[in-house]
This record gives C-alpha cells, structure tokens and sequence, in this order.
C-alpha cells in the first residue's frame, strides 16, 4: 500500500508540473546554474567528452568556447598523438623552409618543413550553420592555423629544392632508399588540384626528390612542436 500511494504521489506531482508547464509555456522549468559552475564541472571531464558536455544546455556550450576551458584541457592532456603523412591529399603549400640542425651524427642534418593547408571536408548538412560562438570570445576562435599542418622532412645532407610555395601538394610516396638504410621520399607539386578518383599527371607538376632520408613527421596544428611562430 506504501509502495502504491508513493507512486500515486509521484504521479500525481508529473500532472501538475505537466499542466504548470502548458499554462505558462515561456515559464524556465528547472535550476538555472551560474556559468562559473559549469566552467569548473569543465575541469573533471575528458578531452573526448568535450562533445557530451557542450550538449547539455547552451552555458555548458559558451564554457567550451572560452580560452579558459581550452588551456586547462591542454594542460591536463599535454601528449597528443601525431599523425601520419598519407592524411595529406590535395594539400596547398602556404610555406616552405629548411635549417641545419644538430643530428646524432658528427656531422649536421638538415630540416625541410613544408607547411600546408588541408583542404577542409565538404558538409552537406547545415544543422550548425545557425550556432556562433558569443562575440566576447571571438578572439579564442580566431586562428590563421586552422586546418594547417607541417611536413617535416629530416636528411643526412643540404638537398636543392625548386620553389613550390603557393602550389598544391597533390602527391606522397616513401620507400627505401638506395642505400637500404634510409628512407626516399618523393613529393609532387602542381599548379591546380587534382580531381577525385584521378592520379596527378608528372609531366604538369614539380617533383621533389628527398633521399636519403632520416625521418619524416607530419604536425597538425594542435600539436605542441607546431611552429606557430617562425624562427628557423
């Protein structure tokens, strides 16, 4: 009987929420929490629930957009993984250059950095053509790097490269080198890009030969030894 008239109550106590609500429908239902109580519940989450946690309702929302959210998850996650070169495809060369560093050797290798500019998916849905960050944080979403990566290239010795900034990176290939103890990377640049499901023509582009080559790393533009400012 207790466990019927409990119900009964709950119940009961749904019809007249229900009913309040459909009298006065402009009337909030539920706590409306500060911003400051989601920007800490922000603290405890995981860089993958970033998604989960911003649709819970709009502050939660207007918290991942602030630079205090960001720099937080950062420095609670400070290791990001790298990615491979196959990624780039269609890619256009924003800048380009090389320097002498210090490698295990006695002698000094050389750095070639391509730094590139995805070509970004194209959506057909506009389900979030509607939703702007607030316009006090614009500045955390103004980013000239966005969507760009580096392309580093490590060789044993000074290799000569034609000019290739501004031209479209439509090609990546590594194999072995001659000497079977490194690597050879070859790199084609074109003038316009390459239509989908066609293979770049050689004839039209510039075709880069690296080898030999000690390593090769491609960085987008989160990780942390992207080159944001340019001193090489």
């Amino acid at each position: 009987m207790d466990a019927k008239e409990s119900t009964n109550e709950r119940t009961a106590s749904r019809k007249k929420k229900s009913k309040r609500h459909k009298e006065n429908p402009d009337e909030a239902v539920g706590e409306d929490y500060p911003i400051d109580i989601w920007l800490l519940l922000a603290s405890y989450i995981r860089p993958e629930d970033t998604v989960k946690f911003s649709l819970i309702c709009k502050k939660a929302w207007t918290v991942t957009c602030t630079a205090a959210f960001w720099t937080r998850l950062y420095r609670r996650n400070p290791a990001v993984p790298e990615t491979t070169p196959s990624t780039l495809k269609n890619s256009n060369c924003l800048l380009f250059w090389c320097r002498k560093i210090e490698g295990n050797r006695r002698e000094p290798m050389w750095e070639f950095n391509f730094k590139f500019k995805k070509q970004p998916p194209r959506l057909k849905s506009n389900c979030c053509k509607g939703l702007q960050p607030p316009v006090q944080y614009e500045d955390v979403h103004t980013n000239p790097d966005q969507d760009c990566c580096l392309l580093q290239i490590t060789t044993l010795n000074f290799i000569f490269l034609p000019v290739v900034m501004g031209m479209i990176f439509t090609l990546f290939t590594i194999n072995v080198s001659t000497d079977m103890r490194h690597h050879r990377v070859r790199l084609v640049f074109q003038d316009s890009p390459v239509r989908n499901g066609k293979k770049p023509r050689l004839d039209q582009g510039v075709q880069v030969i690296l080898d030999p080559v000690h390593s090769v790393r491609l960085l987008d533009w989160w990780h942390p030894q992207y080159p944001f400012s340019l001193k090489a």
